[in-house]
């Protein structure tokens, strides 16, 4: 039985596709089957991986709105192991679309009860709010990443997401727990950056990754290359620290 893990913060720029796709890549490369839901509207898990959105036939859209197949939106990437349902532009209208149907919380998971024995772990990207897509995720997912980006208002919002994730537990899943807090552009050098870790850890303890993302050129160059940072350059500090999260998660979950 596959593990889904949502990647959530509606604060925007934390790093949420950044460790989606290098998290993804990173498992792959350990050898686990893994599959990348891009349920952010911006699509940029989806071109990070490599995929032509333009080229593309069925989205999660297409899953979610007009209940398509979703094996028909499956498509694979140049790392062994690693696939990817990929997003579309439409899905900015999908949550004004879902709102007058039935169960409108659980179509995505739903949607993957069919394909969640396939893969190891299963990753959503979710795109940075608390909408009805998220919401889903959340509902889908067994447990929750959230990361923290190591600047000034990185706690800010935290405690609204905490709520929700609160509030799907009570009402839509159980189940969901937070897989953890994941600091992420941390910058050593910066006192702020080792100020704001103390903070995270002080309020979440065992909850935070002791795997650190630091701030790293070549991790935010690779996906302009459609590849992520492990293809792209095995040995930057980006492409390790992702083996090494994805090491801890797998560990974790033994």
């Amino acid at each position: 039985m596959g593990k889904v893990i949502a990647l959530a913060n509606q604060k925007g720029g934390v790093g949420k596709t950044t460790t989606t796709i290098n998290l993804a890549a990173s498992l792959a490369t350990l050898e686990k089957k893994v599959l990348v839901i891009d349920a952010d509207p911006q699509a940029n898990a989806s071109s990070g991986l490599g995929v032509d959105i333009k080229e593309i036939d069925c989205s999660i859209y297409d899953c979610l709105i007009n209940r398509a197949d979703i094996r028909e939106a499956v498509y694979t990437t140049d790392i062994d192991g690693l696939d990817i349902i990929p997003s579309h532009i439409d899905l900015v209208g999908a949550e004004i679309e879902m709102l007058n149907l039935e169960n409108r919380e659980k179509i995505m998971k739903q949607a993957l009860s069919t394909i969640v024995n396939d893969y190891d772990y299963i990753l959503i990207d979710c795109s940075p709010s608390l909408g009805l897509i998220t919401i889903n995720a959340l509902t889908a997912a067994d447990s929750v990443i959230i990361p923290v980006q190591c600047e000034y208002f990185a706690l800010e919002g935290i405690s609204k997401l905490l709520n929700t994730i609160k509030i799907i537990k009570t009402k839509l899943n159980p189940s969901l727990e937070i897989e953890g807090f994941l600091l992420t552009m941390f910058d050593s050098r910066l006192r702020l950056a080792n100020q704001i870790y103390d903070e995270v850890k002080r309020h979440f303890q065992e909850l935070v990754f002791k795997t650190i993302i630091q701030r790293n050129v070549k991790l935010s160059e690779a996906p302009s290359h459609g590849i992520p940072a492990i293809l792209y350059d095995a040995d930057s500090a980006g492409a390790k620290n992702h083996l090494a999260l994805a090491d801890e998660i797998i560990k974790k979950n033994k």
